[in-house]
């Protein structure tokens, strides 16, 4: 019989999941990298390093290793009272950046609970989803709380989905949009509420 003390809730099940498959994929990626770091190298490969083909290679393990870095802040587990500094924030939101559709600037000073930064990361991932073909986001910190802006030339909008973030009948999502309801129950376990905009030129989260 499973005591009260060891039951897990059915979203620390999921977090304990998500942190599980990142765990796991970092470590073939990693042994991808290094692999191609070890061609780059050889000698019984003259001119393999400026090859396309390594490059491309090399290219996507990196943009992998990032997003597995966001799945796992955003999906995976957040324990007790973590922090992360600016300089650790700015690194994974980089990631977002790793395929060049994404420009994202941190307008933020000192150190952040966990908890935000996957707040942040889910946000993110809320305007990607708003913002297919590109855009410019801005991501600042101030007495209100955060901000996150976002401008583009053409956005996709789709209001029952954003009214998982405020609204009023919201869609059921489908798997790659998962980040609008774990954003909004990320929420209402901090006790915030959040406010958002997507329009012709861009989108915008505020919490």
């Amino acid at each position: 019989m499973i005591s009260d003390t060891t039951r897990i809730a059915a979203g620390e099940l999921s977090q304990l999941l998500g942190s599980r498959l990142c765990h796991d994929l970092v470590s073939p990626l990693g042994a991808i990298g290094n692999g191609v770091e070890l061609l780059e190298m050889s000698p019984e490969f003259p001119g393999i390093d400026t090859s396309p083909e390594l490059k491309l290679i090399a290219e996507s393990v990196s943009a992998a290793r990032s997003r597995i870095q966001i799945f796992r802040v955003a999906f995976g587990q957040v324990q007790g009272d973590q922090r992360i500094a600016r300089a650790g924030m700015a690194q994974l939101l980089d990631g977002f950046s790793a395929q060049g559709r994404m420009q994202v600037q941190l307008d933020a000073e000192g150190d952040f609970p966990r908890i935000e930064l996957r707040m942040i990361v889910l946000a993110m991932m809320c305007l990607e989803s708003a913002l297919p073909w590109g855009a410019k986001v801005t991501v600042v910190h101030g007495p209100a709380g955060w901000r996150l802006v976002a401008e583009a030339d053409r956005t996709r909008q789709d209001a029952p989905l954003w009214a998982w973030l405020g609204g009023e009948d919201p869609r059921r999502p489908q798997p790659s949009e998962v980040q609008f309801p774990l954003l909004a129950e990320a929420l209402a376990q901090a006790g915030r509420r959040a406010t958002w905009d997507v329009d012709d030129k861009g989108a915008e989260i505020a919490f």
